[in-house]
């Protein structure tokens, strides 16, 4: 009887941002893990600029990667997502970024390598869902509206958050970090108008309204522990819509009353959650719920997908894909809200 052939040993593969990545100690990371898993030598794609990892893993998929680690920033893992998307195949995020959104999302503890490539080799796969969003652009030199589909793990929006990544200094970003969306925020906040938008959710009738910005999410938590949405889950088969409205001189204190305060501090005891109920005021943070999703402006306004700038719009559309992406995590880790 003929011996059966041994099953050819598994094998990851890195995508990294060569300006972000901490290659060194990365490797040094993987090199254990690896070999405690048994598996064959992981192989190394850089990122190209054109289009942020995409390429390289589907170069990486096509060669057999069962695993695929994405490090950088949220650019990063998001463009590997989107190459990942319904491949089955699981990625295993390690943060090297300003916001690390998913990883805040999950409870990666940030900064920690080694933790991140001991979930690779060693963690379980957890399928999660995408958000899916075709842009509009305004009309180019041919006049003709131009449409891309992408894919976001974390929020898309339109308004100030994403005129506010814009206006980010990127010399800010690289001493403060975070914080300096904070500081862009605030100087939009201040010279900006209000945006006019028409939208719909899962088929309903177009209505107007006017908003600061209107983001749809995936999941809720956002850099220095803010919880945007409280109920966001990311396998539950939706989307959640939140519009930050301006109503009187005092919105911005409002909002921050109900993010910060209520969603941040009252929502983590039943006590809380109680006075929560007995105040219910939405008027100036709308939360919505659904599969589909369209709106659109008058003017081109800048739009942001997990923090980054992708450019103007007319109108964005889109959807959930339940599970269409398979991450690892370790058991232990917790998300903030959780």
């Amino acid at each position: 009887m003929a011996d059966t052939p041994a099953s050819p040993q598994p094998r990851a593969a890195v995508v990294y941002h060569p300006m972000k990545t901490d290659l060194e100690g990365l490797r040094v990371s993987v090199r254990r893990y690896e070999a405690r898993a048994g598996w064959a030598a992981t192989r190394w794609y850089e990122t190209d600029e054109a289009d942020a990892g995409i390429a390289a893993t589907r170069r990486a998929v096509e060669a057999g990667a069962s695993v695929i680690l994405a490090s950088g920033g949220d650019g990063t893992v998001r463009a590997v997502a989107e190459a990942l998307r319904g491949s089955g195949v699981p990625l295993a995020i390690v943060p090297q970024g300003t916001g690390n959104l998913l990883a805040r999302n999950i409870g990666l503890p940030l900064g920690d390598i080694d933790e991140a490539a001991r979930a690779a080799f060693l963690g379980r796969n957890r399928s999660i869902d995408l958000g899916v969003i075709t842009i509009t652009r305004p009309p180019g030199d041919d006049d003709e509206e131009a449409q891309n589909e992408h894919v976001f793990l974390v929020l898309a929006g339109m308004g100030l958050d994403a005129r506010a990544i814009t206006a980010t200094s990127s010399k800010l970003k690289k001493r403060v970090g975070w914080l300096a969306y904070v500081d862009a925020g605030f100087r939009t906040m201040v010279k900006d108008a209000p945006l006019r938008i028409h939208y719909s959710v899962d088929g309903s009738a177009v209505q107007s309204l006017t908003v600061y910005t209107v983001m749809i999410g995936n999941c809720g938590v956002l850099p220095g522990g803010v919880l945007l949405i409280p109920e966001a889950e990311l396998d539950d088969g939706l989307l959640d819509v939140v519009a930050l409205r301006p109503l009187g001189p005092f919105s911005w204190l409002r909002i921050w009353h109900k993010i910060g305060w209520e969603n941040g501090v009252l929502r983590k005891s039943k006590v809380g959650r109680r006075m929560i109920d007995l105040v219910h005021d939405t008027r100036n943070v709308t939360y919505l719920r659904a599969a589909r999703y369209a709106l659109s402006v008058p003017h081109p306004e800048p739009i942001q997908l997990d923090g980054d700038d992708f450019g103007l719009a007319l109108a964005a559309s889109g959807s959930v894909d339940p599970g269409a992406l398979v991450i690892r995590v370790l058991p232990e880790w917790a998300p903030p809200q959780a």
